[in-house]
């Protein structure tokens, strides 16, 4: 059989391996300073002041919504093309997500849509979560003008997107439109940590009650609000420590952020492969009728983390299923990103109808994503190409 082509792939060297055995060999496998050394590194890497790691960006959501007083009454505005955890982070501050439908070019939240949204909604939007889709920036200026009208705070969903870049050339992270931003490091996209996740700040306060909720609500910094207990002779007692709220064991590893390090070193070189990728995907499908690549305007300014094709399934008397299976039989395996929000079982019990967000929902029927990352090789693509070229063409 041939070998199978998945849609989305991590890459590891040795360099990566040796990092981790490093950790394992000499150093804390948690709380530790690999921890603190990757979200320098990522801060950096962004240009933002500060970073907080944790062990999934669904995690970072939920603190991240947490630090922005999301909370029962409370509303949050998101994008129905993205993972459910995007809107989940709402419910589980005891707050009501709401949609915006999407741009058909960007397939991201659409400003217009949003501000009608924020126009027509008396309950308080607390915060806007747009989600750089497959790696393409959202009009985060227009964004956060429209979050600026109701004093809503945004966190960027940049899950797929570090390394990409707004249309001014600052990079995704750098957290000049927004008051958080979110990264993820599960194994298919950019750089790869096992899982884990990070957001960066520029906001002191926004850092510390982070680190704080990360750790189960506990403070050991010098803030300490039982003076008495905390120190002896105006010294800082070396055991004492307090919980001041109630946070979360949401920390990542050592040996995860060990990981993330050596392949953010190699983050570039990812991002020029996939570029090179996308490149060969867009010259090879631009003469095919009823295929039509996604985000093309997009594409100095991505991080490219899916590449996705809408089909014309009813022009090539197809389904997505059939496609996919025909796709299967050779060795090729497609996704869709994603089952809008408003489609699931749950989301439809609280009231939501997807034919309320006609671009999300035509997206959806026409959408499938092909394989592309680093490790792609040339050989591999040319039979993607070809199948698809010979399936729909």
């Amino acid at each position: 059989m041939k070998n199978l082509i998945p849609y989305g792939k991590h890459y590891i060297d040795e360099e990566d391996i040796e990092a981790v055995v490093d950790v394992l060999r000499h150093k804390n496998l948690t709380q530790g300073r690999m921890v603190n050394e990757f979200e320098e590194s990522v801060a950096k890497f962004v240009g933002a002041k500060y970073a907080v790691a944790m062990s999934s960006w669904t995690a970072g959501l939920h603190m991240a919504c947490l630090v922005a007083g999301v909370k029962e009454n409370h509303l949050v505005a998101t994008s129905p093309i993205t993972f459910v955890a995007s809107a989940n982070a709402a419910k589980f501050c005891q707050a009501d997500p709401i949609f915006c439908d999407i741009d058909r070019l960007s397939l991201n939240i659409s400003p217009i849509q949003l501000q009608a949204v924020v126009r027509n909604t008396p309950d308080k939007i607390q915060a806007i979560i747009p989600v750089h889709f497959a790696g393409t920036p959202c009009d985060m200026k227009s964004i956060h003008s429209i979050a600026r009208e109701v004093d809503s705070y945004v966190i960027e969903d940049a899950a797929h997107a570090l390394g990409a870049k707004y249309s001014d050339g600052s990079m995704v992270g750098s957290c000049g439109y927004s008051d958080m931003t979110g990264f993820s490091f599960h194994p298919v996209k950019s750089i790869a940590a096992g899982e884990g996740g990070m957001i960066t700040t520029n906001n002191k306060d926004i850092y510390e009650k982070l680190l704080k909720l990360r750790s189960h609500g506990i403070s050991k910094s010098d803030k300490h609000i039982n003076h008495s207990s905390a120190y002896t002779n105006e010294i800082q007692n070396p055991w004492y420590y307090e919980m001041q709220e109630l946070g979360f064991n949401y920390r990542i590893t050592d040996i995860q952020c060990a990981l993330g390090l050596s392949q953010l070193k190699k983050l570039p070189k990812f991002l020029a492969r996939r570029r090179d990728l996308v490149t060969q995907y867009d010259n090879a499908f631009s003469h095919l009728k009823n295929l039509t690549p996604t985000q093309l305007a997009y594409r100095n300014q991505s991080s490219h983390h899916l590449y996705v094709i809408r089909i014309n399934f009813d022009a090539i008397v197809m389904s997505r299923a059939e496609l996919m299976g025909e796709l299967r039989k050779e060795g090729v395996l497609a996704q869709v990103h994603y089952i809008p929000v408003t489609s699931h079982p749950y989301y439809q019990e609280l009231g939501f109808d997807s034919a309320d967000y006609p671009e999300a929902l035509k997206y959806y029927e026409e959408a499938l994503s092909i394989p592309l990352y680093y490790s792609l090789t040339n050989e591999d693509q040319d039979r993607v190409i070809s199948l698809i070229t010979k399936l729909i063409g």
